[in-house]
């Protein structure tokens, strides 16, 4: 019973992040496969933020009230995503 139940919440969770509506490929591009790289060299690295650091940071980015020097770039990357896509994303990547 506890593996079905196991099986059932990594299923779900699976899921979840594959119904994200964020397109992890286009943030591959500055931030690394793995998000291991600062984007054009000036961005926190994504792999060492929390799941509530990168939700915070997105949704930041989407209302124009987060990112400095970044905050231009991102707005357009993360304009056309709702705020529970970003959640959604947020907790697919990050610690």
């Amino acid at each position: 019973m506890k593996k079905i139940v196991l099986t059932s919440i990594v299923a779900l969770a699976a899921g979840t992040a594959l119904m994200a509506g964020v397109n992890a490929a286009g943030c591959k591009g500055c931030h690394g496969q793995n998000f291991e790289k600062k984007a054009l060299g000036k961005s926190e690295i994504v792999k060492n933020m929390t799941h509530e650091e990168i939700a915070t940071a997105l949704k930041g980015y989407k209302a124009g009230t987060f990112g400095g020097s970044m905050k231009g770039i991102m707005k357009g990357q993360v304009a056309k995503y709702s705020d529970a896509d970003l959640e959604a994303f947020s907790k697919t990547v990050g610690k």
